[in-house]
């Protein structure tokens, strides 16, 4: 063994990553050398710094070599002094080892070269010392020392080199010149020295990187595992839902039901057996249905619905395609109930039926009193039968079992609660806080009571909303008449005295009265205001209404006509008496047209009318105003006597005993009325005079006309026939009379000129009046 050139730093080597074994060094070398470390120059004793150039793995140890200790140890010199330097290398194949060289001593007398600058290292990891060793050749940086020599002194920064962690290659380790004694190579002088030095190997190499930079070999598997596991999920979920679309083909779609019978995943065959089954038993059986608070029922064979079987089945639809409706159908279902032929008409008069019982108007709020107390009443809203949409409705859910709701339209009410609430507290409460003063003339007073304002006092919706209140001035007039009469006179009427002839005109007197319009026009806001509760009273001129002027226009007045009848019942007798006061006194003009139903109107108990007898379709009957015909009938009469023209009138429907036959005239509120025109050139007043036997009306003028009544026989007789009334109140029993038909013809001669006219005859045909059997 040859000693190392003088000044040569001790290094150790790896052999080259492109070598697969560990090449020795010549025997003329003094030192080891590997292709990748270039040796330092004679000036520059340092140590070569270790190649950043992968190398290949230690060599394996040679045949010659002691075998390692159990658990990748090997025994190692004595090397005291000396700091040995551990690095973890990567595990590899085991292959064969070298013989191991001694390295020679270093000179104790020479001093350690500094070692050569280092390049930049990366950080030392942790060595695994438990894991295996190898043995790294060591050149020998100085001659061999001997054992009593000292141990070279070593640079603390230097005694330990940083690995390259990147390579796969065994580390070029730097050693300190401390030497171990080495066993003499068997292969002769040409063998480099070599020491055994532990080097922990690494817990697994890292994955070598592919030639084009790509990433590990290793990672790009273990990303590819999701994926591979999501394809083979899809597939499985595409052979599914295939298998589930072809075994589903030619069926009802799941999740169907019909009416509450489900039929999803059925033939169509099936599923319709399974209906006609579960359904058609509720297609005659009346279907309860709803509207509001209302519950009724409808007859669904009157009504015209019947269940359209194929149609049922179409509407259905086809097997989904979609794979999240398929998923969600064996969980959710979908009603799609029964199609239905309707017969329109017959379903729009069954719904027309319910109107009257589910139509509700709205009810406005109001305030009302109990005694002086204010109370409200709110308002409740209205409802419509929503009539189109109530018939799809019904044809789709009639066949369901369960009771159908039918649409309504909302009919709000104009007023709110608050709008009654802000009535009670701005208007009724006040208005009743205590009496007000009427002040008339000639120290007059009146006094309105607050149980009076109450009951005169009403409330409307306005117009822009919220609550009006609405005097009654009848209730005021009627409580404060009687207090301010002494401040009033009267008016009178112009009349005829006929002590003499021709009979002379007593002329009208007017008066003076308070008027009410005027006076009660502020006493509104004297009931809420917060002043003097008075008011006082305005008076006006009241002119008579029978006038001097009038009764002079009727020339030389005489009583023209006069007419009387009688016979009447009590209760008519009132009708009849009310009647003749309010066409007593009237004056009808040349050439004007009277007309009893609007002089006599309105026919209503507000008016002053009663119930009394009356006939209603041919029938005894009971009616506001029964007896009005009589007042008709006698006034017809003096007018037909006095040459007036008749207009219109109507015959009863058969004849009344009490009345002239063809010669009489019945009246109804506003539908059959008696007129005439004067067409005399003086007017005429309507004289009445009543008695609880008899009514008499005259038409006192200027007379121009003699009238004649022409009445031909009765003809054409019909026999009664038989009616049967519950016995009770209502019921009068009855003979009857025989009907007939009978002619009258009016002849006037003219006073002045003794010209005759007859006019066109009229005919009348009475039916018989009933024989009236109380059971």
């Amino acid at each position: 063994m040859h000693p190392a050139a003088p000044g040569a730093a001790p290094s150790v080597q790896a052999p080259s990553a492109q070598s697969p074994s560990t090449q020795a060094p010549p025997a003329q070398s003094p030192s080891a050398q590997t292709p990748s470390a270039q040796p330092p120059s004679a000036q520059s004793p340092s140590a070569q710094t270790p190649s950043r150039e992968p190398v290949a793995p230690a060599a394996a140890p040679g045949a010659a070599d002691p075998a390692p200790e159990a658990g990748g140890r090997v025994d190692e010199p004595d090397r005291s002094g000396v700091e040995a330097t551990t690095t973890a290398v990567p595990a590899a194949t085991p292959r064969p080892r070298p013989r191991p060289t001694p390295a020679p001593v270093a000179d104790p007398a020479r001093p350690e070269a500094p070692d050569a600058e280092e390049g930049p290292t990366r950080p030392t990891p942790r060595p695994d010392t438990d894991g295996p060793t190898v043995a790294v050749a060591a050149a020998a940086a100085t001659p061999a020392a001997t054992p009593d020599a000292p141990p070279a002194e070593t640079d603390p920064a230097h005694t330990e080199r940083t690995p390259n962690w990147d390579s796969e290659a065994t580390q070029v380790i730097p050693i300190s010149t401390g030497a171990a004694a080495a066993e003499p190579s068997a292969s002769g002088p040409t063998d480099p020295p070599t020491e055994r030095i532990p080097v922990a190997a690494a817990a697994a190499a890292p994955p070598s990187r592919p030639s084009d930079g790509g990433p590990p070999s290793g990672g790009r598997s273990r990303r590819r595992l999701p994926l591979l596991i999501v394809a083979a999920v899809v597939a499985v979920l595409a052979l599914v839902y295939v298998a589930d679309l072809l075994l589903s083909s030619g069926s009802v779609p799941r999740g169907v039901t019909v009416a509450g019978v489900a039929v999803g995943g059925m033939s169509l065959a099936d599923a319709e057996q399974e209906l006609r089954t579960e359904i058609e038993p509720r297609t005659t059986v009346p279907v309860e249905v709803t509207a509001g608070e209302v519950t009724t029922q409808i007859d669904p064979v009157t009504a015209g619905l019947a269940v359209d079987w194929a149609g049922t089945l179409a509407r259905a639809g086809e097997q989904p395609l979609n794979p999240i409706t398929r998923i969600t159908s064996f969980f959710t279902q979908r009603e799609i109930g029964v199609a239905t032929t309707v017969d329109r008409a017959a379903v729009d008069g069954a719904l027309g039926e319910l109107l009257p019982i589910v139509d509700k108007v709205p009810v406005e709020g109001t305030v009302r009193f109990e005694g002086v107390t204010p109370v409200a009443v709110d308002p409740v809203p209205g409802q419509h039968l929503d009539q189109p949409a109530a018939v799809d409705v019904l044809s789709r859910d009639w066949a369901s079992g369960r009771p159908v709701a039918l649409p309504l339209i909302p009919l709000p009410a104009k007023t709110t609660p608050e709008d009654v609430a802000n009535a009670i507290e701005e208007v009724a409460g006040p208005a009743v806080s205590g009496p007000v003063t009427v002040i008339g003339e000639n120290d007059s007073e009146g006094v309105l009571e607050p149980a009076v304002i109450a009951e005169s006092l009403t409330f409307e919706p306005g117009e822009a909303g919220g609550l009006e209140p609405v005097l009654n001035p009848t209730v005021v007039t009627d409580a404060l008449d009687d207090q301010l009469a002494g401040s009033e006179r009267e008016p009178v009427d112009a009349s005829l005295d006929f002590s003499t002839t021709p009979a002379t005109v007593v002329p009208s007197q007017d008066g003076r009265g308070v008027d009410y319009d005027a006076t009660l026009a502020d006493l509104l806001t004297v009931l809420t205001g917060t002043g003097p509760r008075q008011i006082t009273a305005v008076y006006a001129d009241q002119p008579a209404e029978v006038t001097t002027e009038e009764l002079q226009s009727l020339g030389s007045a005489g009583v023209i006509s006069e007419f009387q009848t009688g016979g009447f019942a009590a209760d008519s007798g009132i009708n009849i008496r009310r009647a003749a006061e309010l066409i007593n006194g009237m004056v009808v003009a040349p050439g004007e047209t009277f007309s009893l139903d609007a002089a006599s109107g309105p026919r209503t108990a507000a008016n002053g009318y009663v119930e009394a007898g009356v006939i209603d379709n041919g029938q005894p009957a009971r009616g506001i105003a029964g007896g009005a015909s009589q007042v008709s009938t006698t006034l017809f009469n003096a007018a037909y006597f006095a040459g007036m023209t008749d207009i219109e009138h109507r015959a009863h429907s058969f004849y009344i005993s009490r009345y002239p036959p063809g010669r009489e005239a019945t009246i109804s509120d506003g539908t059959i009325d008696m007129r005439f025109r004067n067409d005399t050139p003086t007017a005429v007043l309507i004289q009445t005079v009543w008695t609880p036997s008899s009514i008499t009306v005259r038409l006192l003028g200027t007379k121009y006309y003699e009238v004649e009544s022409l009445t031909g026989p009765r003809t054409n007789p019909t026999s009664p026939n038989t009616v049967n009334v519950p016995a009770g109140e209502d019921c009068n029993p009855s003979q009857g009379a025989p009907g007939f038909t009978i002619t009258d013809t009016r002849r006037l001669t003219d006073v002045r000129t003794g010209e005759v006219r007859t006019e066109p005859t009229t005919t009348t045909r009475y039916n018989p009046s009933p024989r009236v059997v109380c059971e």
